[in-house]
């Protein structure tokens, strides 16, 4: 049985709480019948008049959905988050430090801190980037790392997002649409804001300007335009900065430096918060055909005029073979011990762990070292026979692709289900993590997904999830 964070083993909710969640469970203990249902119809209703939806490639039914939303908050104590929060700081520091070396000097993989083929022949890599240094030193400005817990102690790292991670809109619109159905519950409950993000996402930006740019560099969106899943976020963030949203076309470089047409003429552009993966932010660096972004942008990003976040060349180290390095570059950077695990992971290009794989394959979650959006995987033990064998013939034909881990116990969270009551959901946690030269700072939350199925670990809302406010206590 997977633990729950609200009742330990979520046999019965509402009899033996820990200690987080006993307000919560006093609270929902005395609101009236149907009171939950009734917010959660409400809080549709918001989302759907406010927009707040995401595009599904593929999709025939529909191009644009609501994310669902559940009421019931996923509640995290002070003294756990200290925890985390030192685990999330020193992971970022040793990836940015990972991703100076290995476009700079790279000591770690002369050392055999890890393959250097597997660095150096990644997709991700980007040779346009070996030898340069971004203005401020700065790589990975946003990273978003995918945390899940199986017991009351331990967090594991599923996975770290480290070029354009998506999400934190969701956690803004979810704490300020719990603030706004259930203000008595805040009154009473020493919640951290999370409404603080969008100040210290600007501060940090602002820090990571190049240094001709002064005191006020200006700072744009950069997205792909409205066809994007996540174009609802692009203009979100931009409206909560205060900054331009804008498109390739609206942007243009002349000697060096990169301008943004504007009705007043062109106003020099100091940071990019680009949403737009690196192979079609310069056509002339990159793929030609791209008509999403700006013909020379590199030019004047390997100059240091102007700011990209998050680096080029940032996606060697979100890549899932590389992730299985993780401790041994955390310890080769900080000379520390990891405070955050590792999922054990098998990497199927070493012919032991393939071995190994192929003949557990009913067991593990396979998954793509490119893959995201819980596309590309095989969870084995609720796949069928015929998926096993198909999955068995794709490792074995390209086993570099590909790395397996165990099937882990997700945590649980009480979730409102279909029939108005409170049931286990398992859940993961997106934590948001800013790097500048003021150092690294973690927004009090994240973005909880739950599995709305019963049983699933799919968290993913591309694959049916949902998501939830998180709360972090300061008591």
């Amino acid at each position: 049985m997977a633990f729950d964070e609200m009742s330990g083993d979520a046999s019965a909710y509402g009899t033996d709480v820990r200690e987080s969640y006993r307000g919560l469970a006093r609270w929902l203990a005395e609101a009236p019948e149907g009171l939950l249902q009734s917010r959660s119809r409400q809080a549709e209703l918001f989302f759907r008049r406010m927009g707040i939806t995401f595009a599904v490639y593929g999709d025939a039914e529909s191009s644009e959905r609501l994310i669902p939303f559940d009421v019931v908050p996923r509640i995290i104590g002070a003294a756990e988050w200290a925890g985390l929060e030192a685990g999330l700081t020193q992971r970022v520091n040793a990836i940015n430090l990972f991703l100076a070396d290995i476009y700079g000097p790279q000591e770690c993989l002369k050392a055999g801190v890890l393959p250097a083929e597997l660095v150096l022949t990644n997709p991700h890599y980007a040779p346009e980037m070996q030898g340069r240094r971004p203005p401020r030193g700065v790589w990975v400005h946003i990273a978003g790392v995918d945390l899940v817990r199986t017991d009351d102690d331990d967090f594991y790292v599923l996975e770290d997002n480290c070029r354009t991670p998506s999400g934190v809109s969701y956690m803004l619109e979810n704490r300020e649409m719990m603030m706004r159905l259930f203000p008595d519950l805040f009154a009473d409950y020493p919640v951290r804001p999370v409404e603080t993000y969008a100040d210290m996402l600007l501060a940090s930006l602002r820090a990571c300007a190049p240094e001709a740019a002064g005191s006020d560099p200006t700072i744009v969106v950069l997205t792909p335009g409205p066809f994007n899943s996540a174009y609802y976020e692009h203009s979100f963030l931009a409206d909560k900065l205060g900054v331009e949203l804008v498109e390739g076309r609206d942007l243009f470089v002349d000697d060096g430096r990169v301008f943004m047409r504007t009705t007043q003429g062109a106003q020099r552009v100091d940071v990019v918060y680009r949403r737009i993966d690196d192979d079609f932010l310069d056509p002339l660096t990159f793929r030609p055909d791209s008509a999403l972004g700006v013909p020379g942008l590199m030019t004047a990003y390997q100059a240091g005029t102007v700011t990209l976040a998050n680096a080029v060349g940032t996606g060697v180290a979100d890549d899932k073979a590389v992730y299985t390095y993780m401790p041994e570059i955390i310890r080769f950077f900080t000379g520390e011990e990891p405070i955050l695990k590792n999922v054990p992971t098998w990497r199927c290009r070493e012919p032991e762990a393939l071995k190994h794989v192929l003949a557990h394959l009913e067991e593990l979650v396979v998954k793509e070292v490119g893959g995201s959006g819980g596309y590309g995987m095989l969870v084995g033990p609720a796949a069928s026979k015929t998926e096993i064998e198909a999955f068995r013939k794709r490792l074995i034909n390209d086993p570099d692709d590909f790395i397996a881990q165990p099937t882990l116990a997700l945590s649980t969270a009480p979730t409102l289900d279909k029939s108005g009551e409170l049931a286990p959901r398992h859940v993961d946690l997106r934590p948001f993590v800013l790097s500048s030269p003021e150092g690294v700072k973690v927004a009090p939350g994240g973005l909880t997904r739950v599995a709305l199925k019963p049983g699933s670990l799919v968290v993913n809302s591309s694959q049916g999830g949902g998501t939830k406010d998180t709360w972090v206590l300061d008591v």
